[in-house]
């Protein structure tokens, strides 16, 4: 194998494949990146056994071939090497070895046996719907941060994608909770997503996807099967298996009788939440919410004594009341309004869950337990 490539072009697509690869493996040949070229391209592959991430990019192939070096290894020399320089990957026979040339900056790379590589089987996509780069972005920044990172609770370690009813209409819905917090943003259902089976995408590939929407205008190509989803954009395919369980009825946990409404302006809100809760403890981060009439108190403690109070202007109405929440928590949830419109707050008492909504957007919901303080 023999390529010629232009040093921002190559390392892009290393950038995205070499973060997939474990830092930490047992497998040898999974801290690689296989490099297949032909036909005026190289393709680039990576995978941790879960997932892998393929890209292909242009390049000057003088000779077809393919191998398998460090991944990591690479990504670090074409970081390095000069903005504008031409990078020659060579491969000579049966050397075991690649030369990178560039300048006269020289390096050679081991490789490993390009039949060792691990495939994900190409299991067969019975459901294939495209999205908007805003609506896949949409769907996965309003819902991760609730993402439960509790290992023992496995199937709460992504997000659950599925097709369900809301007022008559068919929609996709994204659910995640951490038994804490639960974010539920849902849109229209898209053309062929009809009848889709319904799965829990893990965190890992989340992550990696929303790096990969953030590069890219156009639509997404998604595929899914009960237990592989592909995302697929104009030149990288990133294929993961799915979470292997059952997502909770997280319906049950949406109150329906919070009859308390609070509207406050959520700039000045997250604001004030962050200000107050800079002295509670790093354990609890708690904040009161104390609400009566069109003013609402927020409030903190540290246990050395010191103290916070900040007063707003809200709107409401209701008898009074107070309630505590995790800041974080709070400020997570408040993040996910429109920075410059009002958070609702659908409150019951202080100790049952608090539904959270934009005021100008009826698409997402998120709910929040209490905590005592």
């Amino acid at each position: 194998m023999k390529i010629t490539i232009d040093r921002a072009a190559l390392l892009k697509p290393l950038a995205h494949v070499q973060s997939v690869v474990e830092r930490r493996n047992t497998i040898p040949i999974l801290a690689n990146v296989l490099l297949q070229a032909k036909e005026g391209r190289v393709s680039l592959t990576a995978t941790d056994m879960d997932m892998d991430v393929v890209e292909s990019v242009a390049c000057s192939v003088d000779q077809p071939g393919s191998a398998t070096v460090p991944a990591l290894t690479l990504y670090e020399i074409a970081r390095k090497l000069q903005d504008g320089s031409e990078v020659e990957l060579t491969v000579a026979g049966d050397s075991g070895r690649m030369a990178i040339r560039a300048g006269r900056s020289n390096f050679s790379l081991p490789t490993l046996p390009v039949e060792e590589f691990p495939a994900l089987s190409g299991d067969e996509l019975t459901t294939n719907f495209v999205l908007s780069a805003a609506d896949a972005k949409t769907l996965i920044d309003r819902t991760r941060f609730a993402i439960s990172t509790e290992e023992t609770r496995y199937y709460l370690n992504g997000i659950y994608l599925h097709e369900t009813q809301a007022n008559g209409m068919a929609v996709l819905r994204a659910v995640a909770t951490d038994g804490h917090r639960l974010a539920r943003v849902q849109m229209p259902l898209p053309e062929g997503a009809s009848g889709m089976p319904s799965v829990i995408v893990p965190r890992k590939a989340v992550t990696e996807i929303r790096k990969l929407i953030d590069e890219t205008d156009g639509d997404v190509q998604i595929g899914l099967s009960e237990n592989k989803l592909r995302f697929a954009f104009a030149d990288t395919v990133m294929t993961t298996k799915l979470i292997d369980g059952t997502f909770p009825d997280y319906e049950r946990v949406i109150p329906a009788g919070n009859d308390k409404i609070m509207r406050v302006d959520c700039r000045s809100f997250k604001k004030a939440v962050d200000r107050v809760a800079t002295i509670s403890t790093e354990k609890s981060r708690s904040v009161k919410l104390a609400v009566n009439n069109g003013t609402l108190t927020l409030s903190a403690n540290s246990p050395d004594n010191a103290q916070a109070t900040e007063e707003m202007d809200v709107e409401y109405g209701a008898a009074a009341m107070e309630i505590g929440f995790n800041s974080r928590y709070l400020l997570d949830i408040a993040d996910q309004v429109d920075d410059g419109g009002k958070a609702v707050f659908q409150m019951a008492d202080a100790a049952s869950p608090t539904i959270v909504t934009d005021e100008a957007d009826d698409g997402a919901l998120y709910v929040l337990m209490p905590m005592r303080v």
